[in-house]
């Protein structure tokens, strides 16, 4: 299955509030096939539909300790029921890559969603898959890591990457 391509910072379709999922078909489980493909080659945990150009409420998640077995999990029309304690722990993005800083979380979150055909789920989640969930809802809802970060650091992340992109760039062309 063909990989899909990933967004990068300081990408403006990155800040596009993802629309409802409504249609639950074949092609949406192509979709999630493909997005589980990507973030595994990636080395992710999760992946939102908005960071490959997709703008639906979708995202997926793997955030099973290595050496055990996968857990793949989606989401579709995500939303956060209840939020509890606080957490501050080391996160990086797939679309901005080599940038971790420390994020406040809610350590354990509550979360509705729907499956691959539909079906309404409930499910109760702590310390990494926690952070995923709201991670992943952050980029559905147009949000950055690196927004809750100060003015500062946001700006000097941006200029880090704009500059490796036009060496990339400059490398393809040469």
């Amino acid at each position: 299955m063909s990989l899909l391509d990933i967004l990068q910072f300081p990408d403006e379709r990155l800040r596009r509030v993802a629309d409802e999922v409504s249609q639950f078909d074949a092609s949406l489980a192509e979709l999630t096939a493909r997005m589980f493909d990507t973030m595994y080659q990636s080395r992710g945990v999760g992946l939102a539909a908005t960071q490959v150009d997709v703008h639906r409420r979708i995202f997926v998640a793997d955030c099973a300790d290595e050496g055990q077995p996968p857990e793949p999990l989606v989401f579709i029309n995500p939303v956060i029921l209840e939020a509890r304690g606080h957490i501050e722990s080391e996160e990086g993005c797939l679309s901005i890559p080599g940038v971790n800083d420390k994020v406040p979380r809610a350590q354990a979150v509550r979360v509705r969603a729907q499956n691959l055909v539909g079906d309404t789920f409930e499910r109760s989640a702590d310390g990494l898959l926690a952070v995923c969930i709201q991670h992943e809802i952050d980029h559905l809802d147009g949000k950055l890591f690196i927004d809750y970060l100060s003015p500062l650091k946001r700006q000097r992340i941006r200029k880090k990457l704009e500059k490796q992109q036009r060496l990339n760039a400059a490398q393809g062309a040469g």
